[in-house]
């Protein structure tokens, strides 16, 4: 059971994750091209997905997953709103948010999260055993959010911003607003707020949505830097580079995995 990212951040997301015999793909925002390139270099084939699970509608995470969709025929899942937004993609299956249902044997809660888009979900994967939790957009933190997180054995969740660095950038006031606002993106002060609340010795950690022009490294690692004895580990996600398996990587399709500890 492990995760890895494609990439993260504005230009695009994409997070994989392994729960049981299954492969899933959270969000899709690179072309084909792009997609299969980066899932390579993760040692994967887009043939070993067994379905992609859309959290919004907005083109860093939903751009490349209707062409990806019918290229490999694999099934593609959202909330009724986020799906609207996706009706070229042949295979869809739409969810309600925060009712928890099973797909593949691998029960899947869909959070819903405060975000700016049409009916926004971020994801829990269970197993029975573990909890891979999926947390790259939302504006601000709730106690919803908290509850339904809490527990989880890895999680992705997203720092996007340092509040200074985007209020002294070059953004246009009104995309300044809409991302600082709690329907926006978490800065890194949320972000570590939130890991305080879900932190235990068993989680491993990985954050993504890092803004290029409002955040750095050097920050993120100084603003978590008292976490890691807190944590199994914490590691970040780049929008180049994604970051490589945490967990399990697997080895032949679909069914074995090896671990990367």
């Amino acid at each position: 059971m492990g995760f890895a990212s494609l990439g993260s951040g504005s230009k695009g997301n994409g997070t994989l994750v392994a729960v049981g015999d299954r492969l899933f793909l959270v969000d899709c925002g690179f072309s084909v091209k792009q997609t299969e390139r980066r899932l390579q270099a993760l040692n994967v084939s887009p043939g070993d997905i067994n379905a992609i699970f859309v959290s919004h509608e907005h083109a860093d995470h939903i751009g490349g997953v209707a062409s990806l969709s019918n290229k490999y025929q694999i099934p593609v899942l959202g909330s009724y709103g986020t799906l609207r937004r996706c009706d070229d993609a042949l295979y869809r299956e739409a969810f309600d948010g925060d009712v928890p249902f099973v797909h593949g044997g691998v029960r899947v809660n869909p959070v819903v999260v405060p975000h700016d888009a049409r009916q926004p979900t971020q994801f829990v994967f269970d197993d029975g055993v573990e909890n891979i939790g999926v947390l790259s957009d939302l504006g601000c933190v709730t106690p919803h959010v908290i509850a339904q997180f809490k527990g989880c054995t890895h999680l992705l969740m997203e720092a996007n911003h340092d509040r200074t660095m985007l209020m002294q950038g070059g953004y246009p006031p009104r995309l300044k607003r809409r991302v600082a606002a709690d329907y926006g993106h978490l800065s890194n002060e949320q972000a570590y707020a939130l890991l305080m609340r879900l932190a235990h010795p068993g989680l491993h950690v990985l954050v993504g949505h890092v803004s290029e022009q409002n955040n750095s490294m050097s920050i993120l690692q100084e603003v978590f830097a008292d976490m890691h004895g807190r944590l199994a580990c914490l590691e970040f996600a780049t929008q180049e580079h994604g970051f490589d398996w945490i967990g399990v990587r697997p080895i032949v399709r679909q069914t074995r995995f090896a671990e990367v500890f």
